[in-house]
């Protein structure tokens, strides 16, 4: 298994980054609608969903691998008067209880790593859910350029490593097909899985596929 890596978010200027995503501005109405309370962010980056959720009532957890992501959401949070408990943590180890939330919300961030790692990632997810606890994430998927068709090398069968400018450099990425889906979340009832295409990435046309996850703990 390799070792995690967090992002250099000094070399991003992608001011994406800083909003929320139109899929975390759903879930967040929908788990309202449904009586969660409490959010891990999973993965959190500088924090745009963290905050999102904050503000919009939930108690929010936080963390991520990076040190200097987990600053950036402190002082955005401090600004904003929210309460969000944050910790610098690898999600390979959560440094949470059993049965710690009722929804956890992952976006962009389980794949950074490979085959063995991400079964033990789910098994984390698993163990800091509550029973019938709320899931929402992304997986790469096996038909996207980086995967497929960038020629970075591959250390195990489903999983590359980006070696190109930027704040993923060097970092690990695995890939998935859809029949791989239940077998990793076995334990889990789907509620919708999506296969979308990116396919116009900072302004330039790619195939960038991913499967946007939502799923149940039975």
């Amino acid at each position: 298994m390799t070792l995690s890596k967090p992002w250099n978010w000094a070399l991003s200027e992608n001011p994406a980054w800083l909003e929320p995503s139109d899929e975390g501005r759903a879930i967040a109405e929908r788990w309202k609608n449904h009586g969660v309370e409490s959010v891990l962010d999973f993965g959190c980056g500088l924090g745009r969903h963290a905050i999102f959720f904050a503000q919009r009532g939930f108690r929010v957890s936080a963390f991520d691998l990076s040190q200097d992501a987990v600053d950036h959401l402190n002082a955005w949070a401090k600004r904003e008067n929210l309460p969000i408990k944050t910790e610098t943590a690898d999600m390979l180890n959560l440094p949470y209880s059993d049965n710690a939330f009722d929804a956890i919300f992952a976006f962009h961030t389980v794949f950074h790593t490979d085959s063995v790692g991400i079964r033990k990632i789910i098994n984390e997810i698993k163990r800091v859910l509550k029973p019938k606890g709320q899931l929402y994430l992304t997986l790469g998927s096996k038909e996207t350029w980086a995967f497929r068709d960038a020629g970075f090398p591959k250390i195990d069968a489903n999983t590359i490593v980006k070696i190109e400018d930027g704040p993923e450099n060097g970092i690990p990425h695995v890939f998935v097909d859809f029949d791989d889906i239940p077998r990793l979340f076995a334990g889990f009832s789907l509620i919708n899985v999506r296969h979308v295409d990116h396919c116009l990435f900072n302004g330039k046309p790619r195939n960038s596929k991913h499967y946007f996850i939502e799923a149940s703990l039975n």
